[in-house]
């Protein structure tokens, strides 16, 4: 390929950077020594450190080759006989797609069908099934370049943006697929660095956040609020921030907004593609009890609150305000869970099924993972959920779909994190404790 037809290539896969030329901001040169232009947000590439500096100008950062995980292993043997435990519906098949330690969150890309897949560490992996024989062949540290801070929400745009959600920063990776060969890679913070979410209340606990695009090309994120309970002197300024919400900005990162409050802790989110309505899972209340508070799955509704902290999951109302009036502002807006789960299975990433492979009944069905309890006295969980939805887009039935990650004796084989629906039209099963993807497709007895 030509200079010519090189420069011309890539100019054509930065669609968001030509919207940020013609807003006058600072003009873009793949050429340029120093890539500085501002994103509408305010953050400049050259306000980050010296390794963002280096990435925006593209510059090599001498970081050293990706770490690449090995997939032909007794590990990955022994994992496949773990799965000749896990029942499904009649037709069903679940097998090893990849061995990808700490596996949570993933996204997947349109034209390499590559699976990024994040963490709650400080890696982000590229999953790539190269020869499509529905296993993958390369899994691969994904710009290690960059240090990320427990990067769990990966989602992708329909014109390959990859965004990652920290724990208290959001980077945009522009034609990701383009340069994941490479340890270096164009990577750009449109939320610096402890603007997320205020420094002071950064936490170590509930800080996996998800990321979802909407129709509307914005940008959801879930934020936990990281208490078993909020304590009182913190739930308006949670309201504010929108700690314990849901948040939408632009892709740059301007016009934050909070859409919705009264959420514990919620893991995994998707929009309904017959209506555009945005579903989410919420982690309850511990230490109530074995059998309650339920947990939840979700359907916004813009400006809604959804309990937290005055009820712990569901109807139950928590041992810390239970004695307190509900505000009369937040009663108005309360929005009862469409399904109320299992107490403490801990309900995680979801999806919405669109695919052609699996029978018509679970066309835009939701397939939810179950993490599993990791306090309660009988264990529960492990597993995939199915909710099938009516006419009118409400929730009518969930049922299990795949389980058998647990034993008798309540030790737990594999953890589901998230589900995420491959471009064949099978589905793809994160888990954490294994460190490892499942493919689940199916065909006809």
């Amino acid at each position: 390929m030509s200079n010519k037809q090189n420069k011309s290539n890539k100019s054509e896969i930065y669609p968001d950077v030509k919207k940020i030329k013609k807003k006058n901001i600072h003009s873009f040169s793949l050429g340029s020594v120093a890539l500085m232009f501002t994103l509408s947000s305010g953050i400049c590439f050259a306000a980050e450190d010296d390794n963002l500096s280096k990435l925006g100008s593209f510059k090599k950062t001498d970081t050293g080759a990706m770490v690449r995980i090995q997939q032909d292993t007794k590990y990955a043997d022994n994992l496949r006989n773990v799965l000749k435990n896990i029942s499904m519906p009649s037709g069903f098949k679940i097998e090893l797609f990849a061995i990808v330690p700490d596996a949570r969150h993933m996204a997947i890309s349109r034209n390499k069908a590559t699976v990024w897949v994040g963490t709650r560490k400080t890696s982000v992996w590229s999953v790539t099934d190269r020869d499509m024989d529905n296993v993958a062949d390369t899994v691969e540290e994904f710009s290690p370049s960059v240090k990320f801070d427990i990067p769990n929400g990966v989602c992708y745009s329909p014109d390959g943006f990859l965004f990652v959600v920290e724990r208290n920063r959001v980077m945009m990776f522009p034609a990701a697929e383009y340069f994941m060969e490479g340890s270096d890679t164009v990577a750009v913070p449109i939320v610096k660095q402890g603007e997320l979410i205020p420094a002071e209340e950064e936490s170590y606990n509930h800080t996996a956040r998800v990321c979802a695009v909407g129709a509307d090309n914005k940008l959801y994120i879930s934020l936990g609020q990281p208490f078993n309970v909020t304590p009182s002197e913190k739930v308006e300024m949670y309201k504010k921030e929108g700690i314990g919400g849901i948040i939408r900005m632009n892709r740059d990162g301007s016009e934050r907004e909070v859409i919705a409050t009264g959420i514990r802790n919620s893991v995994g989110h998707a929009f309904n593609p017959q209506d555009g309505s945005l579903w989410f899972t919420d982690n309850q209340v511990d230490g109530m009890g074995d059998d309650i508070p339920p947990g939840e799955l979700n359907k916004l509704v813009e400006n809604g609150w959804y309990g937290h902290p005055y009820y712990g999951g569901g109807s139950i109302r928590t041992n810390e305000y239970v004695d307190k009036e509900i505000p009369a502002d937040d009663a108005s807006r309360y929005i009862a869970p469409q399904v109320e789960t299992i107490a403490h299975a801990a309900d995680l990433g979801m999806m919405f099924y669109t695919g052609k492979m699996f029978p018509e009944k679970y066309k835009n069905a939701i397939f939810s993972a179950q993490h599993g309890s990791w306090n309660a006295v009988v264990p529960r969980g492990p597993r995939v959920m199915v909710t099938f939805l009516d006419e009118s887009g409400n929730a009518v039935k969930t049922e299990p779909f795949a389980e058998g990650w647990m034993n008798e004796s309540g030790f737990y084989s594999g953890r589901p994190v998230d589900v995420q629906q491959y471009v064949d039209g099978s589905i793809l099963i994160s888990d954490d404790k294994a460190g490892a993807i499942y493919r689940i497709s199916y065909a006809k007895d």
